[in-house]
């Protein structure tokens, strides 16, 4: 785990990474190189925070969520809890975290060892008046993305309020969100006049844990390639091209063979199934060798950038210029009870590769800020803030986020509510490349190739999945949390899975085997619950203290944490 420090920003621009090899690492297109942003490095700590400069700040380890302050040891003679182990792993290269002894060990910097995320024991709720169901079912029915068919959000940076400008230049810098939530039967986004934005929604398996929309937030991911991939080899957009190019992406970080619809390689210059000759193509073959050295090539004029040396291609890698769009929901009921995603946003989460990593680099990263660690007094490491741009990880990708503010409209989020993405994304074993959700892109036989927005449909049907071992996904997870989330307090999936000694019930595992929703979809009273829980959080605007989506005080969670202290797990999990 990356353990990254917080406080006030340096004057001056600094460069505290390793050089990528000069052999690997070109520069990026034109395209991707416009927006790279001005970093600067965060040295200490204080109390408040800002939008930027980055201020004083009131948890120097705001990277580590609360979720690393779980109790794991049952305390009842059982084996501990392990949700730690869906996070922490020893992935395989290009990931060089291999933390899967965080499943073992708690392990906090010196300086983290006290549980700052208070929302966890005095969450908002206990202070808020009560709402009514329809009252919460019609704030959270009320849209502050999409109003009116207008991005109210968008306009909103182009004329800039002072509170926002944070540099202090009269304008944003950063990620101006451009969805228009408007899908076609290919999962491809348009705007109002059917301007296509580059947009695509996939459907993904969410994390276990935390990210379960039983636990409080639904949410969709769409991403978008930069332009020379939405292009023919003549230069001109082409959806084709662009279609072959995603797959080409989605084969790299998932290390598998991806399944298309039959093109022609020929017209697109690029023999996908690395048959040897330029054919019919029904598949994109994934092959790599060692370093991350890969024989597959893009297609369209990114083959042209690629063999210019100005766009590099490895295994377990996205492209320059590659961006995700997450946003986070509350929790809306749809007919017959069902839980559905809201008209309204929690947060808008983007991300952008900015710059290339080769391998070897990314290994020299996780090498260095080791021993930078070991030198700090407190176990922390700097902070890239890239002001407008959000977090740079380190990694070539930079994270920007907003969230309500205390009447429900987005804001940018402030340096400290950012910092909270920066140890996730580019800190863990889990991740492919810092991103979490691609590599679980729902596989070849879904429902168009997994290829669709939850407007279109939902996860209904969709069956647990396999991990590498044969295991069930979420069933495993159930078991080794001993409860639907980290706290083992959502009271909901404890009824549903669970009996009276804490064994799961082999009927509703047999359920979830054909259906994932009958875990990840709440009860309508729990949902109103949890929609009420954080509408009091967004009131008091105290998401430096915790913004996970509690109805009561967390039991299991400790306040403050011993040195070097055991969790009481005997062995860690390889996951998936």
């Amino acid at each position: 785990m990356r353990h990254v420090g917080l406080g006030l920003a340096v004057a001056c621009v600094v460069a505290c990474r390793p050089e990528p090899h000069a052999a690997e690492a070109r520069e990026a297109p034109e395209i991707a190189r416009a927006a790279a942003p001005t970093t600067v490095v965060v040295k200490t700590g204080g109390s408040g925070a800002a939008y930027g400069p980055p201020g004083e700040v009131s948890n120097r380890f705001a990277y580590i969520p609360p979720q690393c302050y779980a109790k794991t040891d049952t305390g009842r003679g059982r084996s501990a809890r392990n949700p730690c182990y869906t996070c922490h792993t020893d992935a395989p290269p290009p990931n060089y975290v291999r933390d899967g002894d965080l499943q073992v060990r708690r392990a906090l910097p010196k300086g983290a060892l006290q549980n700052r995320w208070q929302n966890l024991f005095d969450p908002p709720v206990r202070r808020a008046p009560p709402l009514p169901d329809e009252d919460v079912l019609r704030r959270v029915r009320t849209p502050n993305y999409l109003v009116d068919g207008e991005n109210v959000l968008a306009l909103a940076l182009r004329s800039l309020p002072a509170a926002w400008d944070g540099q202090g230049d009269g304008k944003w810098d950063g990620f101006v969100p451009d969805v228009g939530y408007r899908f076609d039967e290919d999962g491809f986004d348009h705007l109002a006049d059917g301007t296509e934005t580059g947009w695509r929604a996939f459907a993904y398996y969410p994390l276990p844990g935390a990210f379960m929309p039983t636990n409080g937030s639904i949410g969709d991911v769409l991403v978008r390639l930069a332009p020379e991939f939405r292009q023919n080899g003549a230069g001109e957009p082409d959806r084709e091209t662009y279609v072959a190019n995603l797959a080409i992406v989605e084969a790299l970080a998932s290390e598998r063979d991806v399944a298309i619809a039959p093109v022609d390689e020929a017209r697109l210059g690029t023999d996908l199934d690395l048959d040897g000759r330029l054919g019919v193509a029904r598949r994109v073959a994934f092959r790599a060798g060692s370093g991350g050295a890969t024989s597959m090539h893009y297609a369209g004029k990114a083959r042209t950038v690629e063999e210019s040396g100005e766009l590099p291609i490895a295994a377990g890698l996205f492209p320059v210029g590659t961006e995700f769009f997450h946003t986070v929901r509350y929790l809306d009921v749809g007919e017959g009870g069902r839980v559905v995603p809201a008209a309204r946003l929690k947060e808008i989460r983007y991300a952008r590769k900015q710059r290339w990593y080769a391998p070897a680099d990314l290994k020299a990263v996780v090498e260095g800020e080791a021993r930078e660690q070991a030198k700090t007094e407190d176990g922390s490491l700097p902070v890239l803030w890239a002001f407008d741009h959000g977090i740079d990880n380190g990694q070539g990708w930079n994270f920007q986020g907003f969230i309500e503010d205390e009447k429900g409209s987005l804001r940018p989020q402030t340096f400290e509510e950012t910092a909270y993405c920066a140890g996730c994304h580019g800190g863990v074993g889990r991740t492919t490349d810092s991103i979490f959700s691609f590599s679980r892109k729902l596989p070849d036989g879904s429902f168009r190739r997994g290829w669709f927005h939850f407007s279109q449909r939902g996860l209904q049907g969709v069956a647990d999945p396999r991990t590498a071992s044969g295991d069930s996904e979420y069933g495993r997870y159930l078991r080794e949390a001993a409860g639907g989330d980290d706290y083992a307090g959502n009271e909901d999936v404890r009824r549903r899975f669970l009996d009276d000694r804490g064994a799961l019930r082999p009927d509703a595992l047999s359920e979830l085997r054909q259906d994932v929703t009958t875990l990840l979809l709440p009860s309508r009273e729990r949902a109103l619950a949890l929609d009420r829980a954080y509408l009091a959080t967004v009131r008091e605007q105290s998401f430096i203290r915790g913004r996970d989506t509690l109805l009561g005080p967390v039991s299991q969670v400790v306040g403050l944490a011993r040195a070097d202290d055991r969790t009481g797990v005997e062995r860690p999990i390889r996951w998936p």
